[in-house]
């Protein structure tokens, strides 16, 4: 089992994009938990910085600590629930960009790999042949942005929710995302200071007008 160093970012200490009686939105940055860990020291999170402000604020969803981007959080109890039935029912759109390893060739393509997690190594996700236990189906399509010199500036728009997707997929693909500390080797963690992953768009309905809602946040991977 990896051991966890948290060192949670003081800036931005809260990067608040909106905010009304339902919802909450925040650019959430790299190296911040979505919600607290199970030891003390990682009481500070996303949540609690929010709730120091809001009190009411309810997680919806989360995003892994080392991806950065938007995150929506509901204010009541039938925010959260409408919010997460969206979410549990595939009825929002969510668009991430990464800057992976090496140079993809096809200019966009589909993973259908099914993903679960890996026993020996938590919490470790890896793909698995579906109708293996504890594999759930995972689909991610991939679009080329930019092909730089070493590496590819990849557009991720995930059509399932699994625990590591899109770091999973893209390792299966053969092109694991830069900086990453779960499923890089030595060249692909020293490559980039951080996880070179961004959660740039959300659109979903908005719990109370019921009208759709979209927000975003560019990526930090320009060239």
């Amino acid at each position: 089992m990896q051991i966890f160093d948290y060192q949670p970012p003081s800036v931005p200490w809260l990067d608040l994009r909106y905010q009304d009686r339902d919802l909450i939105i925040i650019n959430k940055p790299s190296g911040l938990l979505s919600n607290p860990g199970r030891a003390a020291h990682t009481f500070d999170c996303a949540l609690t910085r929010l709730q120091r402000l809001y009190p009411d604020t309810i997680l919806v969803h989360r995003l892994d600590c080392a991806t950065s981007g938007i995150m929506v959080f509901a204010r009541n109890k039938k925010a959260e629930s409408q919010l997460k039935t969206q979410f549990q029912d595939r009825q929002n759109e969510k668009v991430y960009i990464a800057e992976v390893m090496g140079v993809i060739a096809k200019d966009e393509g589909i993973i259908d790999l099914a993903i679960a997690p890996d026993p020996e190594n938590p919490p470790y996700q890896k793909t698995q042949t579906p109708g293996t236990a504890g594999a759930k189906s995972a689909l991610t399509h991939y679009r080329v942005l930019e092909r730089r010199e070493n590496s590819t500036l990849v557009e991720l728009t995930p059509q399932t929710g699994r625990t590591h997707q899109l770091r999973v997929h893209m390792l299966a693909l053969g092109h694991p995302i830069l900086g990453d500390e779960f499923y890089g080797d030595d060249e692909v963690i020293k490559a980039r200071p951080r996880l070179c992953l961004h959660a740039q768009s959300l659109r979903f309905t908005h719990p109370y007008s019921g009208k759709a809602v979209h927000f975003y946040s560019k990526h930090p991977f320009s060239a």
